[in-house]
């Protein structure tokens, strides 16, 4: 096929858009010496240069593309009278301007950008063509045009079809098809030069309010999700900056996935985090399973928890009684009752009333003595006696979140109490564990996150001697002013109600997939997911309808396994109708991890340079691991190793949001068994491939794989 004859005039301007990078880059430096002072600076210079050196390190921050491409794309814009000449902007990564500040390349988060990505054959936005660059690197390696209005009626083709897919809804796709068959490198990439009207309409959504995408496997909703993070910092940078973004995601293999997309376009101050990242001061490492996982996730853990915290607010067990000099000051049981009682009243959250408490007991003391004594001088005089102490953290103690359920976990008593008639009796003796003799040694559960979290609300802040100006961090719950929620179909009551307390103003993205609901906590429907988050606005609600990531092949095969595990939904619609077949080997009774090693020889090979991933349960993840070093095979845990590795195997739990050129889904049948959601697990795991999937059984194979 001949070049398209405007290859070398656009190689040109890329060219010059490098250098007019390149010179921004150092221009930018330059700033960094304009507020230079010495030690006798003063402090209005100290701070200005303070700033102007962070300003720059972002600005430089952002100029630095690394191997991305800096420019995708041209739109030009049909002149408004026949006098006016055609306008033309290029696409890119980021802004860039000349030596007089005219723009060279439009950042795509502009408005200026939108067609790019929006316009259509009916609805062409004002366009006359859409030019899409491939690249590598600064390298120009084609050009693909699709002409609009009366740039088609010139050419006598008939105006409101567009030049190009017939049904106008892939846009680009010789960009795209390219970006989809690259090697996949155990990162998630942007798709800033390939965005979809569809994903565009979602990332250019507004900024109020809950925005709920639901999208099925290779819809792209996490890209999607993290480019809208990128642009609503663009477009509110003021106030986003300050206020802050944060995005959660399900595990930490995920957010090494991620991690690189939002730095590729420019935008490196957003926090990604998993939910136990939120909660400050202790180790998270393990996951709670069953019957436990579901009740620490159950939204009855509100009244449990703040139950048990009144059961620690106490009158006295008997009067107290304690010397003071010649007198015998004394507190009634009952004074002790109606202290606590006021306490409860006037104090919202536990340890903020501690003080009170305080003060009321020993001005009861001070009262029952002779003459007139200070409340004052009776705390300064007894405040460190041992009995008091003891009255003290009896009726009131001064809890931390993790002393408060280190304690609660660890008393059948306290749990049998707070349960009342919330809790059934297993699943409060669910909750039991043993105490560990020092507090900082516990290894907390991800499922306890949550409720640490819940603790810290309800506890509130131990009261410390901080000098003035100083706080807490830890204390402290952070709110943010947008924040993104990947995968949320499988979040917890409880950990929704961790994000709706970080919501400043309640503008959030969440994006999931009903179909791979797969933990203890799957959810039905969306409503129930947003019963529990902010309700500020009435949601908006949108779903991705096209698959990029699958080829058809594959998606037809996962979607039998979707009439079962989610029968009301429908598979999204690949736009990739050719690709392997997959394929489904039997292995020979014993040797089903030597076949895994054998067909994983054959798929790295397929796709190489690309990623293969070996899915598996838990229960034969070792033997799998054995199988592949006794063949020789190089590979990595993803627990270890993230997807450094060409070969990688997976536990099914944690595979969910990846994907990789070529996936083998070993024993289907003990994914359906073992998992809480066996066919929806299934599913997911049958969804992560781009170019070939690959099944290999020992047992029969479930049912859903035959419908």
């Amino acid at each position: 096929m001949a070049p398209h004859p405007d290859l070398d005039a656009e190689q040109a301007y890329i060219d010059h858009a490098y250098a007019c990078l390149e010179e921004s880059r150092k221009a930018a430096s330059r700033l960094t010496s304009m507020v230079e002072v010495g030690r006798g600076g003063t402090e209005q210079a100290r701070f200005e240069r303070e700033v102007i050196h962070e300003t720059v390190f972002q600005r430089l921050t952002q100029l630095q593309l690394g191997d991305a491409a800096l420019c995708f794309g041209r739109i030009d814009r049909e002149p408004e009278s026949p006098e006016e000449s055609m306008e033309s902007f290029y696409i890119g990564r980021i802004a860039v301007s000349d030596s007089e500040q005219e723009p060279i390349i439009v950042d795509w988060r502009a408005p200026v950008a939108e067609p790019f990505y929006r316009a259509t054959g009916r609805q062409p936005m004002g366009l006359a063509r859409r030019r899409h660059f491939a690249t590598r690197g600064r390298r120009l390696l084609g050009v693909e045009d699709e002409l609009f209005g009366a740039t088609l009626a010139s050419l006598g083709m008939p105006v409101g079809e567009g030049t190009g897919n017939p049904d106008n809804v892939v846009r680009g796709q010789g960009a795209l098809f390219t970006a989809l068959e690259t090697a996949r490198t155990g990162r998630l990439g942007d798709i800033v030069a390939t965005i979809q009207g569809e994903q565009d309409e979602i990332i250019r959504a507004p900024l109020p309010g809950v925005l709920v995408v639901q999208g099925g496997p290779g819809t792209g909703k996490t890209v999607v999700a993290l480019h809208r993070a990128a642009y609503l910092l663009y477009t509110h940078r003021f106030p986003l900056e300050g206020q802050g973004v944060l995005v959660i995601g399900p595990n930490r293999l995920f957010l090494g996935y991620i991690e690189q997309v939002l730095p590729s376009l420019g935008e490196a101050g957003v926090e990604l985090a998993v939910l136990a990242d939120l909660v400050h001061g202790v180790s998270i490492r393990t996951y709670d399973l069953g019957l436990t996982s579901r009740v620490k996730g159950d939204p009855r853990m509100v009244s449990f928890l703040s139950k048990a915290i009144r059961d620690r607010e106490r009158q006295l067990r008997s009067d107290l009684v304690v010397g003071y000099g010649l007198q015998r000051l004394t507190v009634s049981r009952s004074r002790s009752a109606q202290i606590i009682a006021d306490a409860r009243r006037r104090y919202r959250r536990h340890n903020s009333a501690r003080k009170y408490v305080e003060n009321e007991l020993f001005a009861e003391l001070a009262f029952s003595g002779r003459g007139d004594l200070a409340p004052s001088e009776v705390k300064e005089r007894l405040r460190r006696d041992p009995v008091i102490r003891e009255a003290l953290e009896w009726m009131w103690p001064l809890l931390s979140p993790a002393q408060f359920l280190h304690d609660l976990y660890g008393a059948r008593g306290l749990l049998r109490n707070a349960a009342g008639s919330t809790l059934r009796d297993e699943e409060w003796e669910s909750l039991y564990r043993e105490r560990s003799e020092i507090i900082e040694e516990v290894e907390w559960t991800h499922d306890d996150a949550p409720l640490l979290d819940e603790a810290r609300s309800l506890l509130g802040p131990k009261p410390s001697r901080r000098r003035q100006g100083e706080s807490n961090d830890d204390d402290e719950i952070r709110t943010y002013g947008h924040i993104v929620v990947d995968e949320a179909q499988d979040l917890s009551p409880m950990q929704l109600r961790m994000l709706e307390r970080r919501s400043l103003n309640g503008s959030m993205t969440v994006v999931g997939d009903i179909a791979q609901a797969t933990g203890q906590w799957a959810h039905g429907s969306w409503d129930e997911i947003l019963s529990l988050l902010p309700a500020k606005r009435e949601p908006r609600r949108n779903e991705l309808t096209l698959g990029y990531r699958l080829p058809a092949p594959i998606m037809a095969l996962a979607a039998r396994v979707l009439r079962r595990a989610a029968p009301e939904l429908r598979p999204p619609r690949s736009v990739r109708e050719d690709g392997a077949e997959p394929s489904i080997r039997r292995a020979e009774p014993g040797r089903l991890a030597e076949t895994v090693a054998a067909v994983a020889r054959v798929e790295r090979a397929a796709v190489d340079p690309g990623q293969v991933a070996v899915v598996c349960t838990s229960s034969i993840i070792d033997e799998v691991c054995e199988a592949l070093e006794e063949a020789d095979i190089a590979y990595g845990r993803a627990t270890r190793h993230g997807l450094e590795h060409r070969v990688t195997v997976v536990e099914v739990s944690l595979v969910k949001g990846l994907e990789v050129d070529a996936v083998i889904v070993v024993e289907p049948s003990l994914i359906v068994a073992e998992q809480a959601q066996g066919n929806r697990a299934l599913y997911v795991a049958l969804t992560r491939a781009t170019k070939r999937l690959a099944i290999v059984h020992e047992d029969d194979l479930p049912e859903s794989l035959l419908d």
